[in-house]
């Protein structure tokens, strides 16, 4: 059975309605993102934060799987598919997906300040005071610009043992996500899905110009 590897960022949920990150402006809904997703920030002003990131919880549960997402779900069907995905929501998972690494962090789960490896499931607002077994403070488990990324090495594991590598919504400019392309063996076939792709010098891409749902049709079809 083939393993196709998909790499999934922004502009897979745009359809669904979740907001990409940051605008051209380098700001998201008003906020300077350094003082919302950074550790400096969550210092200067942890309320500010929380309540950034509650108001992202909130609109998942507004928000449903597009139909891009579910078609990577049914691919599961004739295919082994690993997704590593730069997004924080759930979509994915709610699409029917079963295999799903989330290289930035999960809305859906809170980690202590004390531990990062204390990590649990959380699906309502976080409040000052909200604190874990030990005592600390919790926070949204997001990977904040400075922080590591845990999730990067299993990542290029699987990126390394990939048949087939599908991008999508991406504008592979953000690192060290960007360089998982370049850990795939030379003859593995490369499908690049984004309405405006990034150039990317690589023989072995296909580049469709399209967008995630419109993309995903495409595919399905190219690869039967």
């Amino acid at each position: 059975m083939k393993h196709i590897v998909v790499l999934t960022g922004a502009g897979m949920s745009a359809e669904s309605g979740v907001k990409t990150f940051r605008d051209h402006d380098g700001l998201w809904e008003g906020h300077d993102v350094m003082k919302v997703a950074s550790p400096e920030g969550f210092k200067q002003n942890p309320e500010l934060v929380l309540e950034f990131y509650n108001q992202r919880r909130r609109q998942l549960k507004e928000v449903q799987p597009n139909q891009a997402h579910k078609d990577i779900a049914a691919l599961e069907e004739d295919y082994k598919v690993t997704i590593i995905t730069q997004n924080v929501d759930n979509l994915h998972e709610r699409a029917g997906s079963s295999d799903v690494v989330h290289l930035h962090g999960e809305l859906t789960k809170v980690r202590s300040t004390g531990n990062s490896k204390d990590i649990k499931v959380w699906t309502e607002d976080i409040k000052l005071g909200d604190t874990c077994d030990k005592g600390y403070q919790l926070r949204p488990h997001i990977v904040w610009f400075g922080e590591d990324v845990p999730m990067m090495d299993i990542a290029i594991k699987i990126c390394y043992a990939a048949d087939i590598l599908l991008i999508i919504g991406t504008s592979m400019q953000v690192y060290p996500a960007a360089s998982l392309m370049h850990y795939v063996q030379p003859d593995t076939s490369i499908y690049y899905i984004d309405p405006k792709p990034a150039t990317i010098r690589n023989s072995n891409i296909n580049v469709i110009a399209k967008t995630a749902t419109e993309g995903m049709k495409y595919f399905k079809d190219i690869i039967k």
